[in-house]
């Protein structure tokens, strides 16, 4: 009867131990772990978030370097920019664009920059205009599409086509512009 009792006090004393353990030590461990979890997860979350911006920051500090003219008779701030013209007809032979004219306008000159536009007419099918238009917004220089039309041919289908352009092409004017930053 005496082993049976030490057994039980043991028993006990060991029952009471782990429970104490458990109430007392363990139960904010779980808890501690969870709100660490949230901790990590929201701090990469911002980590992430930096690393993008970071990335775009050297993106924007790139274009505004490709883009900055250091006055407003800087070459880059030109009326016909050659080195753009060149990009632009380059783009169009590697999308394989027709160029029918390309016309520099007077630029427009404000205190902080100077917006160039031309006027462009291309020969070619709707997704290769789509194609050029894209290409056209990623370049190294701040170009925007201010305006485009579309002669699809639809008033000369009933008249016999002395063109010779295909079927599927069609005439595209749009007006560009350039815009470049002017250092103070």
């Amino acid at each position: 009867m005496q082993k049976l009792l030490i057994l039980l006090l043991i028993a006990v004393v060991f029952g009471g131990g782990f429970w104490l353990y458990y109430n007392m030590v363990y139960a904010g461990i779980p808890d501690k772990i969870t709100a660490l979890d949230r901790e990590i997860r929201s701090k990469n979350e911002r980590l992430i978030s930096a690393e993008i911006l970071a990335q775009e920051l050297d993106l924007v500090s790139t274009l505004i370097e490709r883009n900055l003219a250091l006055s407003a008779q800087d070459s880059l701030a030109e009326d016909a920019s050659m080195p753009f013209l060149d990009a632009v007809t380059q783009l169009l032979q590697d999308l394989d664009i027709k160029l029918i004219s390309v016309e520099p306008k007077p630029r427009r000159t404000q205190l902080d920059h100077i917006k160039t536009p031309y006027d462009l007419t291309v020969e070619c099918t709707y997704a290769k205009f789509g194609e050029l238009v894209n290409k056209l917004e990623q370049s190294e220089r701040l170009v925007t599409v201010e305006s485009f039309s579309v002669d699809n041919g639809f008033r000369k289908a009933a008249s016999t086509r002395t063109e010779t352009r295909a079927i599927d092409e069609h005439a595209f004017e749009m007006e560009i512009s350039t815009l470049t930053l002017i250092k103070r």
